[in-house]
């Protein structure tokens, strides 16, 4: 059998992990089988790239960061429209015949595995693995890459505290998340922040002012503010996402960290600093918590193939590893429930989230 990997969409810790697992159990467990690196993501598949994949490729990669297969963004809204008279999807139908290939692992998030399902249906033997940091693809209880960028971004957090702590500042930091609050709000929580703002809790200015003030008033010398950088304020829910990116732009932002910061800075009077962790949050080694999923879950794909159950993603549920149909939960997102236990937790013990 010959066996294809891609790693799609933004990197993140476990990438590596979960290659060498796949790798590591079809060579255990399948004879004369071929396994090939498509570089690139989808992009690498459009263009019809491949190189084999050999053992000293993949055997001692477990605790590196990133993907050795490098990745690349490719829109799903692009993939079924005709240039010059085919499409990406067509192009990459026909790579995967060419190539030979009995089965492809997709490594991705929520649009790699929507662009998983498209290729399913047009005959391809796909299996898809749930990378993510902000942890948001449905069916699954968490993803690989979530735990290491919370780990990260806590530790970023616990170091802006003391600096918050020495110059009674409040600090803002904005972590990833564009459209799910998952990353915000277990770092939050982990890092001990004072209030949490997520894209699924839309939050009033006034409201973080009138917070602070409380807080400084009770004796509280500084405050931490864990913000995803898809926070919304209450009074652009109305808007549509293009109209809240553009009023944001005319502003010259992209996010609402800047427009709140200098919002509280002047409303408070107390001195207030924003720090963006960006790419951190993507970069470095991955945790061993991420190690040990992501090789269960690596180990668990390659057991599907072997048994030639496709077009599926595999998943955890509870302790358990498992798998979804990839047509049942494509373009469906994991979203934080507001009214949660998790959210409920945060609020028993005082953080706020600005409503």
């Amino acid at each position: 059998m010959k066996f294809g990997i891609l790693t799609s969409g933004g990197d993140c810790s476990g990438l590596n992990a979960v290659i060498r697992a796949i790798c590591l159990c079809i060579s255990q467990n399948v004879k004369n089988a071929e396994i090939v690196g498509i570089p690139d993501g989808y992009g690498g598949l459009i263009r019809g790239e491949c190189f084999p994949l050999k053992r000293e490729d993949y055997e001692d990669i477990l605790d590196l960061g990133g993907t050795v297969l490098r990745t690349s963004r490719q829109p799903f809204k692009l993939m079924t429209v005709s240039d010059n008279g085919t499409t990406r999807l067509q192009k990459m139908c026909e790579n995967y015949r060419k190539m030979g290939l009995d089965c492809l692992f997709t490594l991705g998030g929520a649009g790699t595995h929507k662009t998983a399902a498209l290729l399913c249906m047009e005959g391809c033997n796909v299996i898809g693995l749930p990378k993510t940091i902000d942890n948001d693809i449905y069916g699954t209880d968490v993803t690989f890459g979530f735990q290491t960028a919370v780990e990260v971004a806590t530790e970023a957090i616990d170091r802006i505290r003391t600096t918050a702590a020495s110059h009674s500042r409040t600090m803002l930091v904005e972590i990833m998340g564009n459209k799910a609050g998952w990353l915000t709000l277990h770092t939050g929580i982990a890092a001990g922040a004072d209030m949490i703002l997520i894209p699924e809790i839309p939050f009033s200015p006034e409201a973080v002012a009138d917070f602070i003030v409380k807080q400084r008033r009770s004796g509280k010398t500084h405050t931490i503010i864990a913000v995803a950088e898809g926070a919304v304020l209450a009074s652009e829910v109305k808007f549509k996402k293009s109209e809240r990116t553009f009023i944001r732009t005319e502003r010259g932002e992209t996010t609402v960290t800047p427009h709140l910061t200098e919002f509280l800075q002047q409303s408070t009077g107390f001195e207030t600093r924003a720090s963006v962790l960006g790419y951190l949050q993507r970069g470095g080694t991955p945790c061993a918590y991420d190690r040990l999923l992501s090789s269960r879950l690596g180990g668990f794909a390659a057991k599907l193939a072997c048994e030639g159950r496709f077009g599926v993603t595999a998943a955890v549920s509870g302790n358990r590893i498992t798998f979804n149909a990839l047509t049942e939960i494509a373009g469906k997102y994991k979203l934080v429930d507001p009214k949660g236990a998790i959210v409920n937790f945060a609020k028993s013990i005082g953080i706020g989230f600005g409503i």
